[in-house]
């Protein structure tokens, strides 16, 4: 039988929460762990032109959180007024507010500390004879030694809140996140110092130096080393940082930096575009490490996202996306083969087709490009070998290359070429091992190098270069495939119908809800093609379109370079190795295959003499 509902609880009136309740409501927005505590107090301190930050914590910060600052100090009228919530120096209008050059601005972070904890605050101005300290839960002010400056003193967090109290960690957890939010500080001011105790000991502390000495000081001198240094520029933003190597990827995203305008945040649409940056230089799921300085006039951003302010808005996300994403691509593009004024050994691609191939079509081009371009088929194993071949009368002139033979001699190691006297990074090539790797020697030691995975390189990045203007080759579908579409799906056809078309996809809408596919992309019959649509769909209804374009032209060349580069097993003569390591020092990216895989690896005196216990 049907069980009686219960009676409806009698309706509550309406009436204004107490203000110590509406503060712990917006402490749970602010104040999540120690970390939050700490990341706020070094902002107020930044923010009042301190030139050297002290941090001391105890038990993790959960017991005790004290943060002093030589900044200009708060005078002994305002006190009080700090602590009320949104009262803040920062701001005072709309105008104000829409252009933030500050660190904090909300004007809630001291109070919503300091409904959860015991808090102080001891400040002194230059022109005052001494300091004062209040007491943020009496109230009590009263005299206090201090030179300029403002200390914070906060204990016993959430001691109102227990319930908060149990999410907390461990004293070394919660003692880690503190000491990473000081980090990320200090990697933006490299001009100011900081130093953090824990119990009374010394745990980290940066001194005021150059931004490269900052960054090697706090993030170690191997990602120095492991990582280039770019800067770019389009328009009123601004971008500096670091990019960590593809050989230095990491298994965690631990190690992803980005500011803007000196605020540490974490934006999708950023991430997205050095991922994409990354995406053929990386392997399986490798997190690349960065460090990245975004600059952009304050009216452009939105930076009153979330009380935490980690999150923001940009007035153009588009522009954003491409320029990181281009800057990025700049940086990696130079190989650690790379040297200055080396020329390309191989003639223009050798692997032309012998009948018109109908993976693109070419569209009009302006006048001063060819417009007869026609990207190749894949290579039969024999083109690859001949085209090879030809490169031995670059390296021997007046002589004429000869196939290498089925089954080669045992290979020599000694150099019979008429190569230029010069220091090639690679090194000249001295023997092939099982037809996989080529052996070099350079200046440092010996070089190995994955032939198959370097050529593959070579030709991807000769495709790219030589697409232009193409356009993917269509292929009409008997039956259109429909399915059921959301409104921004939809939308997002629309838009960006053309930039489809050049992938090969005709996609429309059939009715508000519903979206069909005419045609697909020749190379991809066996493929989703629903899924793959509703990917592109939603990556250029949130990114840029233009990467998202390249993105996935890029995919159907890297397959393309896969199959045309030299195989492995194939018997390759002194001067063959030597066009191609000639090649990968004038190719960008040849350090990494499509795949992310390495391409070569570089083995010193210092590490061969150790393999044979020299000097030992």
């Amino acid at each position: 039988m049907d069980l009686p509902l219960p009676d409806p609880a009698p309706p509550r009136a309406i009436r204004e929460l107490p203000d110590e309740l509406i503060s712990q409501i917006a402490a749970g927005e602010v104040v999540e762990r120690p970390a939050s505590v700490v990341r706020e107090l070094v902002d107020n301190a930044l923010d009042a032109g301190a030139r050297n930050v002290l941090v001391k914590l105890m038990a993790g910060g959960v017991r005790s959180i004290v943060v002093e600052d030589d900044g200009c100090g708060i005078p002994v009228a305002q006190l009080p007024l700090a602590l009320k919530r949104h009262a803040t120096s920062k701001i005072a209008s709309l105008n104000e507010l829409e252009s933030v050059a500050t660190m904090g601005f909300r004007g809630e972070a001291l109070a919503a500390i300091a409904s959860v904890s015991e808090m102080a605050i001891a400040s002194r101005t230059a022109d005052a004879a001494h300091a004062h300290r209040l007491d943020a839960r009496s109230g009590e002010l009263g005299a206090a030694a201090r030179s300029r400056g403002t200390s914070v003193e906060v204990r016993e967090l959430f001691f109102a809140t227990p319930a908060r109290r149990k999410f907390l960690k461990t004293d070394a957890t919660e003692l880690a996140h503190c000491v990473e939010a000081v980090r990320r500080h200090a990697l933006a001011r490299p001009d100011v110092g900081f130093a953090i105790w824990h119990e009374g000991k010394l745990v980290d502390q940066w001194r005021p130096a150059a931004i490269e000495q900052r960054i090697g000081d706090v993030l170690g001198e191997d990602f120095i080393a492991e990582s280039r240094a770019f800067e770019h520029s389009a328009g009123p933003l601004a971008l500096t940082g670091r990019a960590g190597l593809p050989e230095a990827a990491r298994s965690r995203a631990d190690q992803q930096y980005v500011w803007v305008n000196g605020r540490y945040v974490r934006d999708k649409l950023i991430s997205h575009a050095i991922r994409s940056a990354y995406e053929d230089v990386l392997h399986g799921q490798r997190q690349p490490s960065y460090v990245l300085f975004i600059e952009i006039a304050p009216e452009l951003v939105d930076v009153n996202v979330h009380p935490t302010k980690i999150e923001v808005r940009f007035r153009d996300g588009r522009a954003i996306h491409q320029s990181v994403r281009r800057a990025f691509i700049d940086a990696l593009a130079q190989s650690r083969a790379d040297a200055a004024g080396v020329e390309s050994a191989m003639a223009p691609l050798a692997f032309e087709p012998t009948q018109p191939a109908t993976l693109f079509v070419s569209e009009p081009r302006p006048a001063y490009q060819s417009s007869s371009f026609v990207a190749p088929v894949p290579p039969t194993a024999e083109q690859v070998r001949l085209s090879l071949v030809q490169h031995e009368a670059l390296w021997n002139p007046g002589e004429t290359a000869e196939p290498a033979p089925a089954t080669p001699a045992a290979p020599t190691l000694t150099l019979k070429m008429n190569l230029p006297d010069e220091d090639w990074p690679l090194g000249r090539a001295i023997a092939q091992i099982q037809g996989v790797y080529i052996l070099a020697e350079n200046k440092q030691g010996l070089v190995i190098v994955d032939m198959h995975a370097a050529h593959e390189r070579v030709v991807y990045e000769r495709l790219k270069a030589r697409l232009g203007a193409t356009q993917i080759e269509s292929q009409p579908l008997l039956i259109p495939v429909s399915f059921a579409a959301t409104a921004e799906e939809v939308a997002a056809a629309e838009q960006h119908a053309e930039t489809l078309a050049k992938l090969g996809l005709d996609v429309s809408p059939l009715s508000t809800r519903t979206l069909a596919v005419r045609s697909r992309p020749a190379l991809l019959a066996a493929s989703d093609l629903v899924a793959l649509t509703r990917e592109l769909l939603a990556e250029m209804a949130q990114f840029d379109a233009s990467s998202v374009l390249e993105r996935a032209q890029h995919e159907i060349l890297a397959t393309m370079a896969c199959h045309g580069a030299v195989r492995a097993n194939r018997q390759l003569n002194l001067n063959e190795m030597n066009a191609l390591l000639r090649d990968m020092e004038a190719t960008e990216r040849a350090d990494q295959c499509n795949h992310g895989r390495p391409t070569w690896r570089q083995l010193d005196m210092r590490e061969l003499d150790a393999l044979f216990l020299r000097g030992r």
